[in-house]
């Protein structure tokens, strides 16, 4: 392009990392501002940007904010509505790469009452696992569309953990293996706990478990309670991903969850 053509363009650009603040002009406004923020984390500034228009024109009520760090929405939190959510942008690369896995650790132990969710261009099994066992609330493909990125965001903060269905395909492939459960379980746990993992891996109620083994109600609850320590985990969905995970590795995760 002749820029002659245009006298007042000036071909000077600075790379100046703001945050983008977008409000919904297709809606009204909500009196007092908005009641909430989602921020949006990601160190590409193009991708952070679009992504935050998108989902702009999804949620009138939460101000989307985008930031290529953190640090950068810190020197400023105070200019915005209370946080609801952190949606954290991995795109392609690896939940188990050191960078990554710290910040989603880092991320989940400062902010403990704001749900983090992964947004990752993977539904890969292993990395789901792998992003809720650092403290992610959710893992978000990014196959979905922008509406329906928005419900799980939402789904988090109501208190709820979403992955793809792919991982429970993952899972169901799991639980048909033949001789899965004695392999990987060994030496980790003992032969009533083994019938209790595998109990819960099929997703059965503690009433339902205690009937089939013959056991009191309390005493599952007292095995839920010794399995969730060994794994190291703090819910019972955590538990699966966790016992999962361990079957994929063929037990080589032994002796980190001892």
């Amino acid at each position: 392009m002749n820029s002659a053509l245009i006298p007042n363009l000036d071909l000077r650009q600075e790379n100046v990392a703001l945050p983008l603040r977008i409000d919904n002009p297709n809606t009204a406004v909500v009196p007092g501002g908005h009641t909430h923020s989602l921020v949006i984390l990601d160190n590409r500034e193009l991708d952070r940007q679009c992504l935050a228009q998108c989902m702009a024109a999804q949620k009138a009520d939460l101000q989307i904010l985008a930031f290529g760090s953190i640090e950068e929405w810190k020197q400023k939190r105070d200019e915005y509505p209370p946080l609801s959510a952190i949606l954290l942008n991995v795109g392609g690369k690896k939940i188990d790469e050191p960078a990554v896995s710290e910040q989603i650790r880092k991320l989940s132990s400062e902010f403990v009452s704001t749900p983090l969710v992964v947004l990752a261009d993977s539904d890969d099994f292993g990395q789901i696992v792998r992003a809720l066992e650092y403290g992610a609330k959710g893992f978000i493909p990014a196959s979905v569309s922008v509406s329906v990125c928005m419900e799980l965001i939402a789904l988090s903060v109501a208190g709820g953990i979403f992955v793809p269905a792919s991982a429970l395909f993952a899972m169901r492939h799991l639980l048909d293996s033949s001789n899965s459960t004695a392999r990987p379980l060994a030496g980790i746990f003992t032969d009533r706990q083994v019938e209790v993992v595998e109990a819960l891996r099929r997703g059965k109620a503690n009433k339902i478990i205690a009937y089939e083994l013959n056991l009191r109600e309390s005493t599952v609850k007292v095995h839920v309670r010794n399995i969730m320590k060994k794994v190291k985990a703090t819910n019972r969905t955590e538990v699966v991903f966790k016992l999962n995970d361990l079957f994929l590795s063929g037990g080589s995760a032994t002796n980190s969850l001892c």
